[in-house]
């Protein structure tokens, strides 16, 4: 007897296809990594900070927004004319300071009428003018091992490492590379320079 009308109580088994589960897990495998970069960015460029005050001026306007690099000097150390953000003498209650570095490890710095002079020769630059305060470094100072000498490109308007208050930058507080500025002041949306 054959059944060609009524109900029918058995369930047929679906059987799940290949390419479906490997559509997801390529899916679910998309969504992980996409989620690991953006930690790996937002963890290593995602600071951001405002550049308070004149003393960046004109690399950098007061209120300007910039980047945070805190990978780059994971693989190396600061060097003379990098653009760095730190804290200064580690304190977690101030706000980040961004400033350029002129002198490394082991150099001496000292200001004399007026002219930067970094292991005894004067530095030929255009972005500092004639320096109306030497502060502490009026004497010949020597960087240890991990301090870095910063100062503002504004120098007449900074206070920076010259400040008896701030001194030669601890490598342990620097932050970061400043890397990318916004637009604001007079000045373009790019690298920093």
């Amino acid at each position: 007897m054959r059944r060609t009308k009524g109900l029918s109580f058995y369930r047929r088994r679906k059987k799940i296809s290949t390419t479906i589960v490997h559509e997801i897990l390529s899916y679910v495998a998309g969504i992980l990594i996409a989620a690991f970069l953006a930690f790996v960015i937002v963890y290593f460029v995602g600071i951001r900070t405002s550049v308070i005050g004149v003393s960046m001026e004109p690399a950098l306007y007061n209120g300007q927004e910039i980047l945070i690099n805190r990978f780059a000097y994971k693989l190396a150390n600061p060097r003379a004319g990098d653009v760095v953000v730190f804290l200064p003498n580690g304190n977690q209650n101030t706000h980040y300071y961004v400033k350029r570095v002129v002198a490394g490890p082991g150099e001496t710095v000292q200001i004399r009428e007026g002219i930067l002079y970094v292991n005894g020769k004067a530095v030929e630059d255009d972005t500092y003018d004639l320096i109306a305060d030497a502060g502490i470094a009026e004497h010949e100072i020597k960087l240890g091992n991990d301090e870095y000498f910063v100062m503002g490109d504004n120098c007449n308007s900074s206070e920076d490492s010259r400040s008896g208050n701030i001194g030669p930058v601890s490598r342990d507080d620097i932050v970061g590379k400043a890397w990318f500025k916004t637009a604001g002041g007079g000045s373009n949306m790019g690298l920093v320079k």
